[in-house]
């Protein structure tokens, strides 16, 4: 699916608070689904002319369960997530025609910690059985899948446990598929080892792509060995700035850092598909596809 190397998108939250935007609720970026859905797009279509071939949806903590406890009804909360693909969709279709290279829509798909807003999906260990993670899983990703993307992107997954409920999920969905994980060391955030934890990845049909993601720019390029080793899969890699997410106060602490120049090292490891995530703006992504392109 990913014949030759391809620029990802970064942050939407940071992008979407340097354009004003409040995202201090429990839906973080999912409410503007619903109050601002134009602000959306048009960070869609800032990545894009950055140089980003592929955007990401807005529905990275976003599931029907979390939009109705926010006040709306069953069937409002499953339109806003299939609208998510579709506003990716729309400013994908403004610049295809001016790209020769194809332009991609992923539909993100967040860990269950993602909906709970408290940094969970840095830690996993929710204390779900697989069988709950499945039933709050499949609803949310039959929905994108109906909306056409033309892949999911399973991202900052902390927990290899969880992993293997949506690996189940994602085979039986049949729509391709890059999965990240969030990682410290040579280990997930829950603590597995990363040679057992992309293992649980390595006989996926839809998964087509493997790596990290909201993880620090000098975790990349370890994981991405482990990753090729235990999979043979194509690498993907989109950090953060390296700063530490506060859940208590809500805000990113630590020391930002540029990761452009590591890039050419994670190419070299086998990464195909290449961004950033938390903190990384349009900017970031340009000297970045300045740098790969």
């Amino acid at each position: 699916m990913f014949p030759d190397l391809m620029i990802l998108d970064g942050g939407l939250s940071n992008a979407l608070e340097d354009r004003g935007l409040d995202l201090s609720s429990q839906l973080w970026t999912a409410r503007l689904l619903r109050d601002a859905p134009e602000e959306i797009a048009a960070v869609h279509r800032d990545y894009f002319a950055a140089g980003a071939r592929v955007a990401t949806s807005a529905s990275y903590q976003a599931s029907v369960p979390s939009l109705v406890s926010a006040g709306m009804e069953r069937q409002e909360a499953e339109g806003l997530i299939t609208a998510s693909v579709a506003i990716a969709q729309q400013a994908r279709d403004e610049f295809q025609a001016q790209d020769a290279h194809p332009l991609l829509v992923a539909a993100s798909v967040g860990p269950y910690g993602a909906v709970l807003a408290d940094g969970s999906e840095y830690r996993g260990r929710y204390g779900l059985s697989a069988a709950q993670l499945r039933e709050f899983h499949l609803p949310r990703l039959d929905l994108l899948a109906a909306a056409g993307p033309d892949l999911f992107a399973v991202e900052t997954i902390p927990d290899a446990d969880e992993a293997a409920v949506l690996v189940a999920l994602l085979d039986e969905i049949g729509l391709p598929a890059w999965f990240a994980y969030s990682v410290e060391g040579e280990r997930t955030r829950a603590g597995q080892p990363l040679t057992e934890a992309y293992a649980v990845l390595a006989d996926s049909s839809a998964v087509q792509a493997v790596g990290l993601n909201c993880s620090a720019p000098d975790q990349v390029l370890p994981a991405l060995r482990i990753a090729a080793e235990v999979t043979g899969r194509p690498g993907v890699a989109y950090p953060n700035k390296g700063e530490d997410w506060d859940s208590a106060s809500g805000s990113w602490r630590g020391t930002a850092q540029d990761s452009t120049p590591l890039a050419l090292d994670w190419v070299a490891a086998g990464a195909q598909l290449v961004g950033g995530c938390c903190r990384v703006g349009p900017a970031d992504i340009a000297r970045l596809a300045q740098l790969l392109d």
